[in-house]
């Protein structure tokens, strides 16, 4: 978030995840992991996200969650379950716990996000977009939440041009966009260990693969 303190301590931080069971969580890992070690490498990316945010000011912090909290949970989350229907219901859903903004929602692949990348949200712009290296996107964020559902709801989730549309569903409804770096999911093997390189010192997610290294040879 940005230097302001007014616009910083009032933001809403959501998180959207699935809990890290086995066989139900990153079933593109497998193979060459197993189900049990695809949803450990979750479960670390999870918490990573989760720590991540907790150093990122704010008002509110919510994990919108599909499945019940575990011990990978840190203190200062409120837990909601996640609404039914498609992802972008989801999404639309999850954005309509905030009273008031700004308001940003990331997922659980990017174990490699940072404070500093969010950085410039809460800048001024009406909404933030950070696109993913597949053609999603891993963060999304509006400076009114509560018109959120408009922006999001119908656009197709999950493939390789989700976020061309998702932005310029932004652009064509006239808002001003701060654009967030790329980064990559964690989705199959090689986006891991693509992504490991660029986790900052005290990755869970690194530590769990490099646990894991044998496996992957």
């Amino acid at each position: 978030m940005n230097s302001d303190p007014g616009g910083q301590a009032s933001a809403t931080l959501l998180v959207i995840a699935k809990e890290p069971v086995p066989g139900r969580v990153k079933t593109r890992l497998t193979p060459p992991f197993t189900p049990q070690e695809a949803a450990a490498l979750a479960e670390a990316a999870l918490t990573d996200t989760l720590h991540t945010m907790l150093r990122v000011p704010a008002r509110r912090r919510v994990l919108v969650l599909d499945g019940t909290p575990g011990p990978w949970l840190p203190p200062g989350f409120e837990v909601v379950p996640q609404a039914s229907g498609g992802l972008d219901e989801r999404i639309a859903a999850a954005f309509a716990l905030c009273d008031n903004g700004p308001a940003l929602l990331v997922g659980m692949d990017t174990p490699h996000l940072t404070p500093e990348l969010l950085a410039d949200v809460g800048d001024g712009h009406d909404a933030w977009f950070g696109p993913a290296a597949d053609g999603g996107f891993w963060a999304l964020g509006f400076a009114d939440p509560t018109r959120a559902g408009a922006y999001v709801r119908g656009v197709p989730m999950s493939t390789d041009h989700t976020g061309t549309v998702q932005r310029r569903r932004l652009a064509e409804a006239g808002l001003t966009i701060g654009d967030l770096p790329l980064l990559r999911d964690v989705d199959t093997a090689a986006d891991a260990a693509a992504v490991v390189a660029c986790c900052p010192p005290g990755s869970r997610f690194a530590a769990t693969l490099a646990s894991l290294a044998e496996t992957v040879r």
